[in-house]
């Protein structure tokens, strides 16, 4: 389905309201990160992946997610993950079998987008959301889940 470019900016608006709704008060990492999961899992189609990994030591480590089972570490600047927490950039890439040092967790993946998650200057992890087609993640999306993250941070307690 085609969604217009201002209908999905509606939408991610949305989406946004209801993450502050569902985090406000709670405290606890996982449960606000196992929601938000639940909850992006709901508002995409054509996604076989979604969650997020966290800084653990020197490396990423899986956090919560839904979808089949994944790669539990990730180094820092190995795959999309790594290379985006090194970064501290959102990358969005059309084809993952093109992107150097992919590391494949399920084969169905196509394409990814992984906004990191930065609070205070500190990579805390990143979100990472998988699809099975080609080119899935646009620059409208980008944006939307950067707002996404923005609004997630508010609700992450040092």
């Amino acid at each position: 389905m085609y969604i217009k470019e201002n209908d999905l900016t509606k939408k991610y608006d949305q989406l946004v309201v209801q993450l502050d709704a569902l985090l406000d008060g709670e405290h606890n990492l996982y449960a606000n990160l196992s929601n938000a999961s639940a909850l992006l899992n709901q508002f995409f189609d054509r996604i076989n992946w979604v969650g997020f990994y966290l800084m653990d030591n020197d490396g990423l480590v899986l956090g919560p997610f839904q979808g089949l089972p994944a790669c539990v570490r990730i180094a820092i600047g190995k795959g999309v993950c790594g290379t985006a927490a090194e970064k501290q950039e959102t990358i969005i890439v059309p084809d993952v079998h093109k992107f150097p040092g992919h590391i494949v967790c399920d084969a169905a993946s196509r394409s990814e987008i992984v906004v990191p998650i930065i609070k205070d200057g500190e990579v805390l992890g990143v979100l990472d959301i998988d699809s099975p087609e080609l080119n899935r993640f646009s620059e409208q999306d980008r944006d939307g889940l950067e707002q996404f993250v923005a609004t997630l941070i508010n609700h992450i307690h040092s």
